[in-house]
């Protein structure tokens, strides 16, 4: 169980009263009743989402401080125990002062790396570690199949952890792994360094559907001329697909040309769409991409596991690889990034609308109701008068939580951008 599950599991636990057989258990907690797992389960986490995050840092930090006090913390192996000291990665910067650190141009960085990890947990303390002397902040993902990081801070901070990355035994990668944007530390509110069961969240078993079975890479000039003989072709060629791998408000302000854009929530529906949409891929050759590459490794290894298709390829380096070779190519409109930019692009095209008004527009905001985590294009003239929200049960909502007092009900209708929204779309 992930550590955020555990705090949340241990904070529902410290409400419980009454009896403590299933079936007759309770929970009280704001003064309100719940006799319903399901219904306590959702207050607390409409409720009580900054106790629970405090909750997982104190619990984190408190492995943390156990991992660095046992430099000789160990590792069963068949035959012994060895100790893993994780400061033998930390690199030396006795030589760079803090303000060489955390002054100057700033970067981002992307990556990837899929390998046998046999203690995570372990590289997870590396990470954070590393990333706190750096003064990095952002997300960093590991698990037993490998690591995925974003993460921003000055050029030399960043430049610092591609060679600590690039030394370390476990991943051998090279500089051309790494892509880089403008940006730095002020792209993220925090750092954030986890073990997970995946990399990235496919909702699939990687003991099931390994990386190792991913379709074939295809450098950014290969996979430009194949786009470009897609197109040349036109409704001549119906046995190509090109597919986004993303999720439909990334691919919503930016594709590529004639792509199929699943309208997908997240990428753990993935499976299901391939599943749902078995047809539409057999005896067909897929052109797959997605931002950085990583998505498209168990995604094109999940569609090969169906024995559909006809051949699978895949975009290496992902989207952002694209734009550094062809930033004027058949990519049009921006690139979503998950940090506070939202987007980077290499083009002026527009290719979304402001939901209110239906002018060209492509900045996402977030929704202006509390607690709703859904992305909103509304232009500035829509903003001015009022229209922040990303449907009209938000914006009700919002309306109702300004006029609220603390004694007023809570509104706990779905979303209409969610409620309204096929999971699975069928494309066939």
């Amino acid at each position: 169980m992930r550590l955020k599950e555990k705090s949340f599991a241990a904070f529902v636990a410290s409400k419980t009263e009454g009896s403590q057989e299933e079936g007759s258990r309770s929970w009280c907690c704001c003064g309100q009743s719940f006799n319903e797992h399901s219904a306590i389960h959702k207050h607390v986490a409409r409720t009580h989402d900054a106790e629970i995050k405090q909750l997982t840092q104190a619990t984190y930090e408190h492995l943390l401080i156990q991992l660095e006090e046992e430099p000789g913390m160990q590792q069963q192996t068949e035959h012994e125990l060895k100790p893993v000291d994780i400061s033998a990665w930390i690199p030396d910067m006795s030589h760079i002062s803090e303000d060489g650190l955390q002054m100057g141009p700033g970067q981002v960085l992307l990556y990837y790396c899929y390998c046998q990890v046999e203690d995570p947990h372990v590289i997870c303390a590396w990470q954070k570690a590393l990333c706190e002397k750096l003064h990095l902040t952002g997300k960093v993902r590991v698990a037993t199949e490998g690591i995925n990081g974003t993460v921003g801070g000055t050029k030399v901070a960043t430049d610092i952890y591609i060679d600590a990355m690039r030394s370390h035994p476990v991943f051998k990668m090279d500089k051309e792994d790494f892509k880089t944007s403008d940006g730095g530390a002020e792209c993220f509110t925090d750092l954030r360094v986890g073990v997970y069961k995946e990399i990235v969240p496919m909702g699939v078993d990687p003991d099931v559907i390994s990386y190792k079975l991913a379709g074939i890479h295809l450098e950014p000039e290969e996979f430009h001329r194949e786009v470009e003989a897609l197109l040349s072709e036109g409704d001549l060629c119906n046995d190509t697909i090109l597919l986004d791998c993303r999720n439909f408000y990334e691919s919503k302000i930016g594709q590529f040309t004639q792509c199929l854009a699943p309208n997908i929530r997240k990428f753990s529906y993935f499976p299901d769409y391939v599943d749902q949409n078995l047809e539409l891929f057999r005896d067909k050759k897929v052109l797959m991409y997605c931002t950085g590459g990583i998505r498209c490794e168990r995604g094109s290894a999940y569609l090969r596991s169906k024995d559909v298709c006809k051949e699978i390829y895949q975009l290496k380096g992902g989207i952002h690889k694209y734009l550094e070779r062809f930033p004027d190519g058949f990519y049009r409109g921006k690139l979503f990034v998950f940090d506070e930019r939202y987007t980077i692009s290499s083009n002026d095209d527009v290719i979304s609308d402001c939901r209110y008004c239906g002018r060209p527009w492509d900045h996402y905001e977030l929704c202006s109701t509390k607690f709703c985590c859904q992305l909103v294009l509304s232009c500035p003239s829509c903003r001015l008068e009022g229209h922040t929200a990303c449907c009209s049960t938000c914006q009700t909502k919002g309306q109702a939580q300004s006029e609220a007092t603390s004694d007023s009900p809570r509104h706990k209708e779905e979303c209409e951008c969610t409620d309204g929204r096929p999971r699975i779309p069928q494309d066939v």
